[in-house]
C-alpha cells in the first residue's frame, strides 16, 4: 500500500446487515474485523465480509464519503454495494 491511499469499505455479514468504514490500511483493517478486533458491534454480529470498497487519495475526501454513506437509506446502500458485488461474495478473499 502506497502513502495517501485511504479506503472507504462496507462489511456485511450472512444475514446481510451492513457496516461502513475509513481506513488507509485496508488490509490490516480487514484483518482486525475478521479477528473480531476492530469494532465491537463487527464482532458481537460477526460482520467481516467485505463487499465493497473505494479508494480515495486523502483522509478527508474519504471522510466525507464515508458520512455520505452512512446517511443514506439501506436500499442506496445495497444497491451500492450490488452495483459492483451482485452476491455479496467476500472481496478480502479474492486474490
Amino acid at each position: 500500500m502506497l502513502p495517501g491511499n485511504f479506503y472507504v469499505y462496507i462489511l456485511s455479514n450472512r444475514s446481510r446487515t451492513i457496516y461502513t468504514g475509513v481506513t488507509n490500511d485496508l488490509e490490516d483493517r480487514i484483518a482486525k474485523h475478521k479477528a473480531g478486533l476492530a469494532s465491537a458491534f463487527t464482532a458481537k454480529y460477526r460482520i467481516h465480509r467485505l463487499v465493497y470498497v473505494e479508494q480515495y487519495a486523502s483522509i478527508g475526501e474519504a471522510i466525507a464519503r464515508e458520512k455520505e454513506i452512512k446517511n443514506w437509506l439501506r436500499a442506496k446502500k445495497v444497491a451500492l454495494i450490488e452495483s459492483v458485488n451482485p452476491t455479496w461474495d467476500d472481496l478480502a478473499s479474492q486474490t
